[in-house]
């Protein structure tokens, strides 16, 4: 280590020549030495204990990294990402803090909304992280601040030093500072395997809460306080080694570790730096080298393996690791991993504030619901859907008080006007309850956002106040209203959607996307938890594909496809006419079901239908209940979510899905940021988000091909029975326990 630190001591003093001159003639020294351990070391094929293999049954797991060291290689972030899209990967990028560029919001949020990952590399870059613990220790309460103002999960050394141990003072998810051979770097040691391994804190490094900011250890949220953090290696050669380094013209070592990855069902990572990258310059520098040769490493792979491949991003990879392969300990309070409560949410008291109907309304019926079962006297302020509801009520236990006001759409003006109505409303119905019996928490469901604000006086008395973001309003209300993101009107949202998560005491929402937004733009990761939509379990009841369905067709049965939702135009029931209109000729007999309320953009589709075939075809059946829903659903062949392209429908995770797979139904799904941060390629039946010639193709592929079919609803289904509601209800439990929940007797701060 002294060496290195002498090194990294003089570097700066010497020129980029003469340096990747010394790497030069070291590296070729040690090419015949280390022959038999890289590019591939073979004893690394070796399965961790107790491996359960890849999600859905896929062969491999493929991961994208990227470090980010310079400016000139932030300037080319974009260029890079939107190579990557074009061949449909995702990758997550790593910044350095206090390096010689600036990581804007900007480029944050432009990441994260395309679908990739930030994460943090280093603190200055300069090989000097590790000096001593001393020193680590005061720069890692600076790196966790950047992990939570960027909301990022996960690290990478500089020049990939390491110290396994000290890295439990970070507030990290995963680590990747790692290999499994590569005898070209500082610390040439790997790790010997292709997987992510679980990193466990020693009693050394279990972390404790500080007397003061700057001092000591960062904070109990540390990976420490989770018991570790995931381990995840590079697998595949480093670029500056393949291409600058030992000078090769094409990613052939790259294909052949690969090939060798995928044999042992392994995990192929690769890590590119996007300053090392040449985009179509003929005059291109010795230090770069031409992105044609990782594009064509890209196709290779999705050429290749073709539907054989899982392709997260690193962090969705290590959640999906640490939730699979590892008993994890307590967590901190808070955490949402903490123990699922038992009784000490018993008798507290629940103000739910909702511009909604209720119990119609089915994410704050579950959430209700689920707390009464666990003793909570639960109270629902909420709209009147119809003149004849009763005023007050009591369903399943749910104490329900409605006010005299119904949901109408209209301008911007009319949303203001009765949004500020029900608020004001709000306001004082629950300050004079709150006089009266004391309330422990306050459940408030957006939209709006600034409904919270209904709660000041519940909250000045005690209670705490829990805000569920259903939606994030400044990109819905930029779809519903065609605004422009940069226009007053929705800065003023996100002013407002940032004030109201910082007068809440703890934030839920609905996917990982969601979260990642509102964690960029709104408030640190550490507040906002994920709770996601899944369908009750009573009603939808889980039910595997039937094989009889894959059967031969009788040529004179219908071929049902079904809609059911909201009759907006973002979700698209036009894509789906036209859809069905293109298919007709090939499916004689598919018909399409449309199940919701009669809403104006309804009447103008069904009127703009003038083929008298598709007219008959399409047939609308009205609104209906929830178990009515369900029912539908099992005379149905296979679902349909024609979502239209926009801001909104990209984030969005429509229940809808669940609801379909549950019931062992295909759904006909859109390729969308929401939905692949928890499907894979063979997960859904996919198609291109407001693409309706491309929906038609889907429809005719479900239609032709039901064995195939099938088999992706299975894939489906596995990814449905983690996230079902009687998982996510005791995470929802659980942040409530941590907010309200009595401690423990004999409990002591940690």
């Amino acid at each position: 280590m002294a060496n290195l630190r002498l090194y990294y001591y003089l570097k700066p003093y010497l020129p980029w020549r003469l340096r990747m001159a010394m790497r030069r003639l070291i590296a070729r020294r040690k090419l015949e030495a280390v022959k038999k351990v890289w590019p591939i070391n073979p004893a690394a094929e070796r399965k961790p204990e107790g491996w359960k293999g890849w999600p859905s049954g896929h062969r491999f797991a493929f991961v994208i990294t990227h470090d980010v060291e310079g400016q000139h290689g932030f300037d080319q972030v974009r260029k890079l990402a939107e190579v990557e899209k074009s061949l449909g990967f995702r990758s997550s990028f790593n910044f350095i803090p206090e390096g010689e560029y600036q990581v804007t919001a900007e480029m944050r949020a432009w990441l994260g909304n395309n679908g990739f990952e930030v994460g943090v590399h280093d603190l200055h870059h300069d090989g000097k992280l590790y000096t001593n613990s001393d020193t680590f220790s005061r720069n890692a309460v600076k790196i966790n601040r950047y992990l939570r103002e960027w909301g990022a999960s996960g690290f990478r050394s500089g020049f990939m030093l390491r110290n396994l141990d000290w890295l439990h003072r970070l507030d990290i998810q995963y680590e990747s500072s790692t290999f499994d051979t590569d005898p070209f770097e500082p610390q040439p040691d790997g790790t010997g395997t292709i997987y992510p391994y679980w990193v466990t804190t020693p009693c050394s490094e279990v972390p404790f809460k500080t007397a003061g900011a700057g001092q000591g250890r960062a904070s109990v949220t540390t990976a420490g306080a989770r018991g570790g953090y995931v381990e995840i290696p590079y697998t595949l050669p480093q670029d500056s080694t393949l291409f600058l380094v030992l000078r090769h013209s094409t990613p052939e070592v790259w294909m052949r570790k690969l090939d060798w990855i995928v044999e042992n069902g392994g995990m192929a990572l690769v890590n590119v730096h996007p300053d090392y990258i040449e985009f179509g310059d003929k005059n291109m520098p010795v230090k770069k080298f031409p992105v044609e040769i990782y594009a064509d490493f890209l196709r290779y792979v999705s050429e290749k393996y073709a539907g054989q491949y899982w392709q997260p991003l690193a962090r969705d990879l290590s959640r999906w690791y640490a939730e699979k392969h590892v008993a994890l300990p307590a967590r901190a309070e808070g955490s949402d991993e903490a123990p699922a409560p038992s009784g000490r949410l018993k008798g507290k008291r629940v103000a739910v504030l909702l511009y909604s109907h209720y119990p119609s309304d089915p994410r704050p019926r579950r959430a209700a619901e689920a707390m009464v079962q666990q003793g909570m006297s639960v109270e629902v302020i909420c709209l009147k859907s119809d003149p004849d509801d009763a005023s007050d009520d009591v369903v399943n236990g749910v104490a329900i008080h409605r006010l005299p006001f119904t949901h109408s759409r209209g301008g911007k003006l009319l949303y203001v006007w009765n949004y500020a109505r029900f608020i004001a409303t709000s306001f004082l119905l629950l300050t004079r309850r709150s006089f009266g019996k004391r309330y422990d928490l306050v459940h408030v469901h957006n939209m709006p956002d600034v409904l919270v604000f209904s709660a000041l006086t519940a909250k000045m008395m005690g209670a705490k106040v829990l805000l569920d973001l259903h939606d994030p309003m400044p990109e819905l209300m930029t779809t519903i209203f065609d605004i422009k993101p940069s226009s007053l009107s929705v800065r003023l949202l996100r002013f407002l959607e940032r004030c109201s998560i910082g007068f809440s005491d703890a934030a839920v929402t609905v996917n990982e996307t969601c979260k990642n937004i509102f964690s960029a733009r709104s408030c640190s990761p550490a507040k906002m938890h994920v709770v996601m939509n899944s369908p009750d379990e009573r009603i939808f009841k889980y039910r595997e594909p039937d094989p009889a369905e894959a059967g031969a067709r009788p040529a004179d049965r219908p071929f049902v496809m079904m809609y059911h939702g909201a009759l907006v135009e973002r979700h698209g029931l036009d894509i789906a006419v036209e859809a069905l209109a293109a298919v007709l000729p090939k499916i004689p007999h598919a018909e399409l079901r449309v199940y919701g309320r009669e809403t104006p953009f309804l009447r103008q589709v069904l009127d703009s239908i003038t083929d008298p075939a598709v007219k008959a075809a399409v047939k609308y059946l009205g609104g209906r209940t929830i178990p009515e829903i369900c029912t539908a659903i099992l005379e149905c062949d296979v679902g349909v979510i024609p979502n239209k392209s926009s801001v909104f429908t990209k984030l969005n995770t429509p229940t809808r899905l669940f609801e379909y797979i549950s019931l062992g139904k295909p759904v006909i799904a859109p390729r969308s940021l929401g939905i692949t941060d928890y499907f894979g390629p063979q997960d859904l039946v996919y198609f291109e988000l407001g693409d309706a010639a491309d929906l038609a193709r889907q429809m005719e592929f479900a239609y032709r091909e039901p064995a195939a079919v099938a088999k992706i609803v299975r894939n489906g289904q596995d990814v449905y029975l983690h996230h079902q509601w009687s998982n996510e209800r005791i995470r929802l439990l659980r942040i409530a326990d941590s907010l309200v929940g009595d401690p423990a007797p004999g409990a002591k701060e940690v």
